[in-house]
């Protein structure tokens, strides 16, 4: 079957803090709480700045057996070298510690900024630099700058896949040689939900998709109707049983390639109003997903501090 990820873009967020999260749970507990109401969770902190070794160990040690954490990719490398000289950014990010997740590393997500345009000569000589296994990320981390002493992690438990995805924000990226670009280099493209702000697209590039669900009406804020999410809900079945919803939003009218199912990961992005985590347990609950996650207040506490 396919693996189905549904979960909430980072977890530590002040105004969750006695909803959400039951009050009196201390911060650091926080994760151990979220990670026993929803199956992923996407790392957003290493978007702002590199992570550490240890702080990853500790996300494996605090989160239960099968669960899955996406990575978001450094800015640094997105939207201040705008993907020019990235090699040492790239060494540094994959030596900052990622492989202490081990098993429960799940893709790393690229998102580009609303100024940035498609340059088809620029992403493939970036998306080539990507590794698609833990052992080709170990050589490339293995180049990181001199500052990573002290702070890296170059070693592995075991060779593992790495899967990449792109999240874009300007309408240059609205080309079929975009989609041929992603499909070349085996790389999902992300299909964003931003209340119509940035570029919707459902096109296939990959053998999982990624997807972010930022706001229904009002970026950031507003959360998901049950009929929304009765809609996720089919759209997922959809592309989890390796066929696409006979509406997809589409760049290219090339097929992709036929599967017999699709891995998905999901990410709710709501979380000012805080509706991010609510509405991915519904959606869990709605796709038959929420066998064996705490479902009370109650039982989240006491999973939370086992």
């Amino acid at each position: 079957m396919a693996e189905i990820c549904i979960g909430i873009s980072g977890w530590r967020y002040a105004p969750w803090r006695g909803d959400f999260y039951p009050e009196g749970l201390i911060q650091k507990n926080e994760l151990r709480f979220a990670s026993r109401a929803v199956n992923s969770i996407e790392i957003n902190g290493s978007f702002y700045a590199l992570q550490r070794p240890e702080r990853y160990a500790e996300w494996h040690a605090d989160t239960p057996e099968g669960f899955v954490f996406s990575v978001k990719a450094p800015r640094f490398i997105t939207h201040v070298k705008r993907l020019r000289e990235v090699e040492g950014p790239l060494a540094n990010f994959f030596a900052s510690g990622l492989f202490a997740l081990r098993e429960k590393l799940g893709p790393l997500l690229w998102q580009f900024p609303p100024s940035f345009r498609f340059d088809p000569g620029l992403f493939e000589d970036f998306l080539a630099q990507l590794p698609h296994d833990t052992e080709a990320a170990l050589e490339l981390a293995r180049g990181c700058e001199p500052r990573m002493q002290g702070r890296s992690l170059l070693e592995i438990d075991r060779k593992r896949r790495l899967r990449h995805a792109v999240e874009i924000r300007h309408e240059s990226f609205v080309d079929p040689a975009f989609v041929a670009l992603l499909r070349r280099h085996d790389v999902a493209l992300v299909v964003a939900d931003t209340a119509g702000k940035w570029p919707y697209r459902e096109d296939l590039t990959s053998d999982f998709l990624y997807l972010r669900l930022h706001g229904a009406e009002q970026l950031y804020t507003s959360g998901y109707s049950d009929s929304a999410l009765d809609a996720w809900s089919r759209r997922i079945r959809a592309w989890t049983a390796g066929s696409q919803p006979e509406d997809a939003h589409l760049i290219s009218d090339t097929p992709p390639r036929r599967r017999k199912q699709r891995d998905l990961y999901c990410y709710f992005d709501n979380d000012v109003k805080v509706r991010a985590p609510y509405d991915a347990r519904r959606l869990l609950h709605l796709l038959g997903l929420d066998a064996g996650l705490q479902t009370t207040p109650g039982q989240l506490q006491e999973g939370a501090l086992e």
